[in-house]
């Protein structure tokens, strides 16, 4: 082989022959189906095994006064640090203590108020002794995820939820997969029973995600819309060659139209001078092009619910009014809900 070829086969540019009896690409299709297969059955027995035991816990969890203490080790660990992220985005505070750092002065993160979440697919992992004596001398709420209803753990809990017996994925049997699918979704069960329990809203789900586009969605629409000399309107006997300029300064894509006492009655679009396109379109007065009583939102209402009637009505613009008066107060384009520029 030249040295050149030999290059391109170091730099995976030259094709290669599958090594015979290896797995070919439709083997691979077939695996992962297996895999998500086993991982949905799981979860569908996980459903219907979840027992007395789930509902107390909640109750008990929601009156507590502190945190909720999510705890383990390995792949257990990696999901309770998700458990504890969702818990407190959804209103519970809760903190993530790995159980091998426990033993060496992360308890003290753990006060009398908390509760604990602990996560042991065996029940019986070593690491979590030391956090389950700790939650006995102080009398601390301990709740435990594990398969094993002989466990270690399982009996020192005050509240056990169980994981479906049912096998690994992972063709050895022995790689954490099914068990911590079936995990992740008892501790979201958990989280969300306990914002329903509180009565938890969208709006307080936006004072935890400020951020991004779903920050912008979980906002009122005052704080998005454009206003003051940023609103694009006219009067309704305003000639449409007029509105036509104020829409092109305004760079929204529309134009309110207003009554004598400053109502909005109609918005004219792209789409409306489109409908009306004539030789003579410029000299029609506003009223005569817009779309009447057009769909409108109000100040304290938040973005997402707006975006709604956006999409429902395959509109782009929307006018904010006072609920009173009529009269506008901002304007809104599709783009402002998802940060996005017009420029």
């Amino acid at each position: 082989m030249t040295s050149a070829a030999g290059n391109l086969l170091e730099n995976n540019l030259l094709p290669t022959r599958e090594p015979q009896g290896l797995p070919t690409i439709h083997a691979h299709i077939a695996e992962g189906r297996r895999v998500i297969s086993l991982e949905a059955k799981a979860l569908t027995e996980l459903s219907h095994t979840l027992d007395v035991s789930f509902g107390e816990a909640v109750e008990a969890v929601s009156t507590i006064t502190g945190r909720i203490i999510v705890t383990g080790v390995g792949k257990s660990g990696l999901i309770g640090a998700k458990i504890a992220a969702t818990l407190s985005s959804t209103g519970m505070p809760a903190l993530f203590v790995h159980a091998g750092d426990a033993s060496h002065g992360d308890l003290g993160m753990i006060t009398p108020n908390d509760a604990i979440l602990a996560l042991s697919n065996s029940g019986e992992t070593s690491e979590l002794v030391h956090v389950i004596n700790y939650a006995k001398r102080f009398g601390i709420l301990l709740i435990a995820i594990t398969q094993n209803p002989q466990s270690t753990l399982a009996k020192a809990a005050h509240y056990c939820l169980l994981l479906p017996q049912t096998p690994e994925a992972c063709g050895l049997g022995v790689a954490p997969t099914t068990s911590s699918t079936a995990t992740l979704a008892l501790g979201d069960a958990l989280a969300v029973a306990l914002l329903t329990k509180r009565g938890f809203s969208v709006n307080d789900f936006g004072v935890f995600h400020p951020g991004g586009s779903l920050g912008r969605l979980l906002v009122r629409v005052d704080a998005l819309m454009h206003k003051g000399e940023q609103l694009p309107v006219c009067h309704k006997d305003t000639p449409l060659s007029e509105a036509l300029i104020t829409m092109t300064r305004k760079r929204l894509g529309c134009v309110g139209v207003l009554d004598d006492e400053g109502r909005l009655i109609g918005i004219i679009t792209d789409g409306d001078l489109r409908r009306h396109m004539s030789k003579d379109l410029p000299t029609h007065p506003a009223h005569k092009v817009m779309t009447p009583s057009p769909k409108v939102a109000h100040p304290k209402q938040l973005a997402n619910e707006v975006l709604l009637t956006l999409n429902k009505y395959k509109i782009t613009n929307i006018f904010v009014v006072d609920s009173t008066t009529y009269k506008p107060l901002g304007v809104l384009h599709i783009h402002d809900f998802l940060g996005q520029s017009r420029k």
